[in-house]
């Protein structure tokens, strides 16, 4: 591919880098992207596929430097507005030759007012440009894309403001980029043009400017709103020279445009590495919120596995169902007047068993509904204190730190879910012909009820170990369970209803944890900021 292909390439890995998250350098590589993406559009692209168009000269620099009065000053005729208001150049004005009109009618040049004048030779064109620290926005925003897109700058500063930082910082960023450059140092006090140019010299050579012509405009009065001509003569025959010489334009091009493309490497690295930084930000976010999730679920286990479900509510209906009166002394008297208890208990009888499930179904739901709003809590503060993170939760930290608006429908539509399933697990056992039997003889809801309980009433389960319930006044165990299903059918069915519990309370909470991930939605991925890598080697092989 060529190097305009390549830079194209470039430009749009770069474009396309997301930088969603307020990490550290993320404000910093906006600019960056921002500056390259101008840069390749504005002016490496035109610049490369017509390097004999004219050399376009940005005249730019401070508030009140006095840019106006010097263009219109060399070209001899009124041009741009100058004035005592601020900003006065608001729409940035292209002068160039009638020769070269054509070059620059396409807009080859971001918004500009294309003027022409034989005053200007062929080969150049000049544009007055806003000011480089207007009190508009969007005018110190055009003065820095139309400085980037010059392949000559003329920097104008006064004795006043020649050492401000905001200009310097522009300079210093020509230095970075190989721009060719000329600095007009304007409205220096007669007594005092040798002092200050030797300053403003010295200040080039150690911002590694040296290179950069000097033209000195002592403070004198205006001729008719223009620059004595002793004044500008100097820096208008410098410029007209470059204009007839196709060597020495092609000179400057050659400058300006190496230092351009050489500046990407350091640019889009920077660039890449801030996506680096979004890449690990999000990945950081995700585990936070991943790992209150796995807690979440963690304490639904041990709330499973604990037996505190069979307390209180649970267990009144289990003793209800059971039949609490008689329930220890059939346990005593032996498993077939126990089986005999539970079948009377359940056959033809389902409110108990109903009871028993509806407070089951209530116990579960608000042990859910306690593990996610742990969860949320967690993960908002978790965030708050993670690269990115406080961003994306400020002003929204009250509807975050608890559960969804959807998450109590969706909690009891998830148990009602499992205690079906549990019920078909119960018809399925049936299958056979005696269990079948039994199971009918019971009922599938009261068979199902004792299901659930074996659920709760295991640790690590059903190995013969008895779960206290209600501080040890009651026991299910495994005797109970036994006489209702046998031991093997029971501890098949509560162990695969153990699991399928368990996997939709990961979906629940899954859904849950989602409205923290989508936040995270369009962030950086790793292979975008690999593609911005690859795209940045493969324009410098392009380049050689």
């Amino acid at each position: 591919m060529t190097l305009p292909e390549e830079l194209e390439g470039l430009q749009q890995r770069v474009a396309g880098l997301p930088l969603a998250l307020a990490t550290p350098s993320r404000d910093a590589a906006v600019r960056a992207v921002r500056s390259v993406v101008d840069q390749v559009e504005d002016y490496l692209l035109p610049r490369l596929r017509d390097l004999d168009a004219p050399l376009l000269a940005v005249v730019g620099g401070s508030t009140g430097a006095g840019k106006s009065t010097l263009v219109n000053s060399l070209l001899g005729e009124q041009v741009s507005t100058a004035g005592v208001l601020r900003p006065t150049t608001r729409t940035p004005v292209l002068v160039c030759a009638p020769a070269d009109r054509g070059t620059f009618a396409d807009g080859r040049v971001l918004p500009v007012q294309v003027t022409v004048t034989p005053a200007l030779p062929p080969g150049l064109a000049l544009v007055d440009a806003p000011d480089v620290d207007s009190v508009v926005e969007s005018n110190r925003d055009l003065a820095g894309q139309l400085l980037a897109a010059a392949d000559l700058w003329v920097f104008v500063t006064t004795a006043a403001r020649y050492a401000d930082a905001v200009p310097w910082d522009l300079l210093s960023t020509a230095a970075e980029r190989g721009t060719a450059l000329a600095v007009v140092l304007d409205r220096v006090p007669p007594e005092a043009v040798e002092e200050v140019a030797a300053d403003l010299t010295g200040m080039l050579a150690r911002a590694g400017l040296g290179s950069a012509r000097l033209w000195v405009v002592p403070e004198v009065p205006l001729r008719d709103g223009f620059l004595p001509e002793e004044q500008v003569a100097p820096l208008r025959g410098w410029l007209h020279e470059l204009a007839a010489d196709a060597g020495a334009r092609a000179e400057v091009v050659r400058q300006t445009l190496a230092g351009a493309l050489a500046s990407l490497d350091e640019r889009v690295a920077g660039i890449a590495a801030a996506g680096d930084e979004q890449v690990a930000a999000a990945g950081a976010l995700r585990a936070a919120a991943d790992a209150a999730t796995a807690r979440a679920a963690a304490a639904v286990d041990e709330g499973v596995r604990s037996g505190t479900l069979l307390r209180g509510e649970v267990l009144a209906r289990w003793q209800e169902f059971v039949g609490t009166g008689e329930w220890m002394r059939s346990l005593q008297a032996g498993i077939g007047r126990l089986r005999d208890r539970v079948t009377a208990a359940v056959t033809g009888r389902t409110t108990p068993a109903e009871d028993l499930t509806g407070a089951l179904e209530s116990g579960v739901e608000h042990l859910l509904r306690s593990a996610a709003e742990t969860a949320a809590e967690e993960t908002v503060t978790a965030w708050r204190a993670l690269p990115g993170g406080a961003a994306l939760v400020a002003g929204r930290e009250r509807e975050l730190a608890t559960v969804g608006s959807g998450f109590t429908e969706a909690a009891g539509r998830t148990v009602r879910d499992w205690q079906g399933a549990v019920l078909e697990l119960v018809r399925g056992e049936g299958a056979g012909k005696r269990t079948r039997a039994r199971v009918l003889s019971w009922g599938v809801n009261g068979a199902g009820a004792v299901v659930m309980v074996a659920v709760f009433a295991q640790t690590a389960g059903l190995s013969g170990a008895e779960v206290a319930v209600a501080g040890g006044t009651t026991v299910v165990g495994q005797r109970v369970l036994e006489a209702v299903f046998g031991d093997s059918a029971v501890r098949q069915l509560a162990d695969r209803a153990r699991r399928d519990l368990d996997e939709r309370t990961a979906a629940l909470l899954a859904a849950e944890r989602a409205r923290f991930t989508e936040l995270l939605t369009g962030t950086a991925t790793s292979e975008d900021v690999a593609g911005v890598r690859a795209a940045a080697e493969a324009t410098a092989r392009a380049r050689g």
